[in-house]
């Protein structure tokens, strides 16, 4: 049996799940994320050492941590650099729609500025038509009708 300087398995992971709730663990770097895995590292023993089937409290109080302070664990480094770049993609495709839209409405704006033309081109041809064809004679103003 082990002596009194030796802690069991599980005062060892015990040990260092409580080491790395409080953030800071002695064989991992700062920041690793509470998981079974890095509490069994932590422990210095196999990730595979600390099993369900002979630690099951010690392996449910883990989950149970985890599950409930999911929120607070901070972003890997590999999972900023992935959300960034999916932002950028993001913002890419964005742009990419809006030019498209630009080039849209410029190809519109151009149709009416041609047709804007031509319409302004027949109403002078037909100012011009109208003028030709009305009679040059003077108008002849008309008189109110006396009250008798």
């Amino acid at each position: 049996m082990a002596g009194s300087s030796k802690n069991t398995a599980e005062e060892r992971f015990r040990e260092a799940f409580e080491r790395l709730k409080l953030g800071k663990p002695t064989k991992l770097p700062k920041g690793t994320p509470l998981s079974q895995n890095n509490v069994a590292k932590e422990a210095g023993c196999d990730p595979s050492a600390l099993r369900k089937a002979r630690f099951p409290s010690m392996v449910a109080e883990i989950q149970h941590y985890v599950e409930m302070h999911k929120e607070d664990v901070p972003d890997s480094k590999r999972q900023q650099i992935l959300k960034k770049r999916r932002r950028n993609r993001d913002t890419k495709e964005m742009i990419s729609d809006l030019k498209r839209q630009r080039d849209i409405s410029a190809g519109l704006i151009s149709d009416a500025n041609l047709l804007i033309v031509d319409m302004s081109e027949e109403i002078s041809d037909l100012r011009r038509k109208l003028d030709e064809l009305m009679p040059s004679a003077a108008t002849i103003p008309f008189s109110k009708p006396r009250n008798e």
